[in-house]
Parts: C-alpha cells; sequence; structure tokens
C-alpha cells in the first residue's frame, strides 16, 4: 500500500498513462491526492485544536482552487469557504458549503454583493471605513442598540438570532447590543493593515505601508478612527487581517496578528464589553517548495501565534483562517507529455505542454515561483540515469515559457511524462488562455494496494468549448 504521497503520486502517474487519461487528444492532466487533501485538513484542525478551545472556522480560500467537487471535499473535512467575488461565493454555495461557514472578503464590494451577503447571512469583512457607511445604509440604521442573546454563529460570535431594537441586519449582537431583527445573522468584522512590512514576495505582501487591503492602522489618526467604528456600530464584532501570501515567516505573519488582537482589546475596554469576539487571521501560511516536507506546518504556526499573543487563546475569542496554497498545494500534480526534444547552445531542451497556461506565476516570475520537475518515462515509471542540464519548455509561443531553466533531470526523450509538483493551488486552476490553449482535465485519486482509482473534478476543455467562449456565436457582430 502507498502510505508516502510521493509513492501515491508515483502510482497515480503511472496509472494516469496505463488508463489513458495522459493522450495525443488531451496532453496535460492535473491530478488531486485526496488522502492527501484529507490529511492537510485533519492537520489543520488539529493544529488549532491544540491551541484553544474557543470555536475555530477554518475557511478555504477558493481562489486558490476554484473547483466545486474540491470546495466539496474539503467540506465535508470541516473546512468551509473564503470568497473574494460573486463567481467564489456561487462556486461555494454549489459545493453545498452552508451560508454560516462562507466568509467574504474583497476589497470592491458592490452595494449588490454586500446586499446579498446580508441576504445570506455569511460572513462580511468590511475592506474600509467608507464599506461600513455602505452597510450602514444597506440596514437602514447603523447605531441602533439593544440587548440581545446572540445564537448561532459560527464561531460563536458577530450578530446572531437574538432580539435587538431597530430593523436591517440580523438580530442582536452576542455581547449585548445591535441591529434589531432582520435578514438573519450576518457577521460583520473591518479589515485592518498592521503595516508590519514585506515578505519576500512583494506582489503578495498585504501589511505594507502602502497596501490596498484594509485600514492603515499606522497611518496618522487611523486607529482612533477605527475604535470610533467600532463603538458607533455595536454590531460590528470582527476583526480581520491578513498579512501576505507565500514569502512570509511564521514569526513576522504573528507581528500582524498580535497587533489586530491588541486593537480588539483596546475596542472592548472602550466598550466597557467584548465588542470584539472573534479575530479573523487570514491565511498565508507560506509552502516548502523544494522538497516532499511539508514545513511549516499548521501545528508550527499555531504554536508561534499563541506564544506571541497568547490573551487571543485564552478562550474569549473565537477565530477564522483562511488559508489556500497551505492546503492544496502539496496534493496537486500536473502532468504533460513531451512532444519534441532539442538542443540549442549545446543545452537539451524538452518541449512539452504545459507552459504558461497552468504555470503563469512561474513562468513569469520564476525566481519567487520554482517548481520541482519529476521525469517519467513513456510508460508512466520513474525515469532512470544521469542527471542532465536541461530546460523544461510549454507549448506557449514566447522564449520565456519554460517550466524550469537549467534543471538537472535524467535526459528527457520524445513520449516521456513530466510532473510539475507541489500545484494543487493556483497553478491547474487558475488559467490563463495565451494561445487559446485549453484547459487540462483534473481528476481525483486514491491510491493503495487495490491499484489507482481516479474521479474526473474538471473534464478537459474541448476547442468548441473554446470557440464558443470567444464570441463563436457571432461571427459577424462587428461587420
Amino acid at each position: 500500500m502507498a502510505h508516502l504521497a510521493s509513492d501515491r503520486r508515483d502510482q497515480a502517474v503511472r496509472a494516469a498513462v496505463e488508463q489513458g487519461l495522459l493522450t495525443e487528444t488531451d496532453p496535460v492532466v492535473a491530478l488531486v491526492d485526496i488522502a492527501g487533501v484529507r490529511a492537510s485538513a485533519a492537520a489543520l484542525r488539529s493544529a488549532f485544536e491544540e491551541v484553544t478551545g474557543a470555536p475555530v472556522l477554518h475557511a478555504f480560500a477558493v481562489k486558490a482552487a476554484p473547483l466545486v467537487p474540491v470546495l466539496r471535499l474539503l467540506d465535508s473535512e470541516g473546512i468551509g469557504a473564503e470568497v473574494a467575488s460573486p463567481g467564489e461565493l456561487a462556486l461555494a454555495l454549489a459545493a453545498g458549503v452552508r451560508p454560516e461557514r462562507i466568509v467574504l472578503d474583497s476589497p470592491a464590494k458592490t452595494r449588490t454583493e454586500l446586499a446579498e451577503a446580508l441576504r445570506l447571512g455569511i460572513a462580511v469583512n468590511a475592506d474600509n471605513l467608507q464599506e461600513l457607511d455602505r452597510i450602514d445604509a444597506l440596514a437602514g440604521t447603523g447605531t441602533a442598540t439593544g440587548t440581545a442573546t446572540g445564537a448561532g454563529v459560527e464561531p460563536r460570535t458577530g450578530i446572531g438570532a437574538g432580539t435587538g431594537i431597530g430593523t436591517g441586519i440580523g438580530a442582536g449582537a452576542g455581547a449585548g447590543s445591535g441591529l434589531g431583527p432582520g435578514s438573519g445573522g450576518a457577521r460583520l468584522g473591518l479589515r485592518v493593515n498592521a503595516q508590519i512590512g514585506a515578505g519576500a514576495i512583494g506582489a503578495l505582501s498585504t501589511a505594507t505601508a502602502t497596501s490596498k487591503f484594509g485600514v492603515a492602522l499606522r497611518d496618522e489618526g487611523a486607529r482612533d478612527r477605527v475604535v470610533r467604528a467600532c463603538l458607533d456600530r455595536p454590531w460590528l464584532t470582527r476583526l480581520h487581517t491578513h498579512s501576505g501570501s507565500q514569502g512570509l515567516g511564521l514569526e513576522l505573519m504573528a507581528q500582524g496578528v498580535l497587533a489586530v488582537y491588541e486593537l480588539a482589546e483596546e475596542i472592548n475596554a472602550a466598550a466597557g464589553r467584548q465588542q470584539i469576539d472573534t479575530v479573523d487571521i487570514g491565511g498565508g501560511l507560506p509552502v516548502n517548495f523544494a522538497s516532499d516536507e511539508e514545513a511549516p506546518t499548521f501545528a508550527d504556526y499555531a504554536r508561534t501565534l499563541r506564544d506571541a499573543a497568547p490573551g487571543l487563546f485564552d478562550g474569549r475569542y473565537g477565530l477564522v483562517t483562511e488559508f489556500g496554497r497551505s492546503l492544496l498545494a502539496k496534493h496537486g500534480t500536473v502532468l504533460a507529455r513531451v512532444e519534441y526534444t532539442k538542443t540549442s547552445g549545446a543545452r537539451p531542451i524538452a518541449v512539452t505542454h504545459a507552459g504558461v497556461q497552468v504555470a503563469t506565476r512561474t513562468v513569469y516570475d520564476p525566481a519567487s515561483w520554482p517548481l520541482r520537475i519529476a521525469a517519467y518515462d513513456a510508460k508512466g515509471a520513474p525515469r532512470t540515469g544521469d542527471a542532465v542540464v536541461q530546460d523544461v519548455a510549454g507549448p506557449a509561443c514566447f522564449a520565456g515559457d519554460l517550466l524550469a531553466e537549467a534543471r538537472e533531470l535524467p535526459l528527457l526523450e520524445p513520449g516521456d511524462t513530466v510532473a510539475a509538483l507541489d500545484t494543487g493551488a493556483y497553478y491547474f486552476s487558475s488559467h490563463y488562455a495565451y494561445n487559446s490553449l485549453a484547459r487540462p482535465g483534473v481528476h481525483g485519486f486514491t491510491a493503495d494496494a487495490d491499484g489507482v482509482r481516479f474521479t474526473t473534478v474538471r473534464a478537459p476543455q474541448t476547442v468548441e468549448e473554446i470557440v464558443a467562449e470567444s464570441g463563436g456565436d457571432r461571427p459577424d457582430a462587428l461587420l
């Protein structure tokens, strides 16, 4: 039986070739290790159960793998959904994720999006103070107060199902005041930017001095405005932060969480009660793309947070997490056939069918997003032989379309299979339609002593579908 992820992967590659998933017609295919996904979900749950007895909602960042069956699998493992667009919300609902297990984050929510979120009763993290004003207007009142007994909010807090004074969102905040009876159970928070600085990848660092996300907490007068905004809205019971994705060390991430915890304590002291009772700490746990080792772990991060902000884990605060890449990356593999091999400037080049359309970030920023490549022969067995420095190229019509450059691998031959490893998040699910290259099929797999069983997550895109979505039904529209 294949216990290790690498063993399961080798089994799956061979089976994909033998069972005809990788063919002349479909020369690129993506695989999802179902057992690996389940194991990551379990590791995340247990990591936070170890450090807090308070309720925790783990909400998967849908942008990392916007595929309904993947969301359904995670939901079955107790993982909700963090969405940032109407499309992502629709995917989460289609997967059967309950509204109370969905969190809406976006820096550019429209009034329509906000109204729908309030109607459904999903959690909303406002990005800025103007957005709070919009919520006031949609609710019909901004600062009504009353007594209430909040009920049934997951995790534990927000505008629950009690009674209150006024009309608008939900009914009564759990700590005793809020908007009155309305559309059922919205949980509202505000995103703040702790401005702790950038990690190794600037484009993915969201807690810099000039980040577009959240209220910049260290700007002059901003902290006071945030406190005042919360005190004026007793139903505002959450704070949200997210310092970045990939390239941040655990200690830097913990600094951002600590800053928001301290802000929550300040607001609660000013309110004379625990108004803020949920902290959404975002995601961003970095993934090791250098080996099969999963490091750092969710447990490493949870312990780092507990050590940095012990008061956040003493049971007074519910938590929300929004991990994406760290849940899925290690459990996805993109396979591609080697079509041709050649030599240029004395360097061997293997021309494959996987390039910028699946590995966009790697192709355009290889220093930040290097991928491991594994070589298999035409039968799907690991290729052996001396390592040779060679390029692994994609099919797109520009010179930089390379999965790997000057990489030491057994010399590849036409008909071989290359595997781009650690591609379960953002790679096969975030297609880039350069050259009208087709989206690859995605298949989940289980591998054990009885063999490998595949199930289709998403069928491969056909050329007819490419034509249809490119205006094929209205060819004369511009004549």
